[in-house]
């Protein structure tokens, strides 16, 4: 009788993991990519006239942002992941899709150029909380059969003012990540930015920042090893009650 009690316990536990796991929420991630184009409206430079040396870094092989995207890549998924209460989808069900393939609305306007975003392997560029919600509408109906919602996930990076006199000071990185949900209606569940700032300083000489891609580089790589320092435990703060809104 005591066997047979305990089998039914275990039968009932099991089947409550069951319903426990098929029902956890899935979320697809549509886009993961790096910003090129290091802001710089923190040095209170004039507009345009740091435009050249932006587009050159861009531009300079040497500045190789894709080992720090896979570094970012590989701890969302692998770690920062365990913080949501609900499950990815595996990312090929995203990239391989069809309509996902064929979507080009890209940034939805005429001055989107490819250059300035680095593309983590197998995703679109898609702009996220601007000019209505397209994107957000259109990628959710997509993954519908799916998917309870659709993440968008980047990261950018900005100088910092360090210390000096006049035009002279030192100069920080701040990177900081961009991460917000949307529900199957296109409508929007979270989303948060978090920022850390380097511990590599550079410097800035006649009011213009040293741009050559083995002193920006360093920087970069810096800042973004702080963000993702304690990035899990802050993440499981801001989202701990999204699984609702889904």
């Amino acid at each position: 009788m005591k066997l047979l009690k305990s089998i039914i316990y275990v039968v009932m536990l099991f089947s409550i993991a069951q319903t426990v796991t098929a029902q956890k929420k899935k979320v697809a991630v549509v886009t993961f990519y790096a910003n090129k184009m290091v802001d710089y409206s923190a040095l209170e430079i004039p507009a345009g006239e740091m435009m050249k040396e932006l587009l050159d870094l861009r531009n300079d092989p040497n500045f190789n942002l894709a080992p720090l995207l896979e570094t970012y890549h590989t701890n969302f998924f692998n770690e920062y992941s365990k913080s949501f209460p609900f499950e990815l989808l595996p990312e090929n069900v995203v990239t391989e899709n069809k309509a996902y393939q064929a979507y080009n609305e890209g940034s939805g306007n005429t001055t989107y150029d490819a250059l300035d975003y680095l593309m983590f392997p197998g995703y679109k560029y898609l702009y996220e909380g601007i000019l209505g919600k397209s994107n957000e509408v259109a990628v959710a109906k997509m993954f519908e059969n799916e998917a309870d919602g659709v993440m968008f996930v980047y990261i950018d990076f900005s100088f910092q003012k360090g210390f000096g006199i006049g035009k002279t000071m030192s100069i920080k990185m701040r990177a900081t990540t961009r991460i917000a949900l949307y529900n199957k209606k296109g409508e929007k569940v979270f989303a948060f930015s978090e920022g850390e700032n380097s511990k590599k300083t550079g410097v800035m000489v006649k009011g213009i920042p040293v741009m050559k891609p083995e002193k920006i580089l360093p920087m970069c790589e810096s800042a973004l090893t702080e963000l993702m320092g304690d990035l899990d435990k802050r993440i499981e703060k801001i989202v701990k009650k999204s699984e609702a809104k889904l």
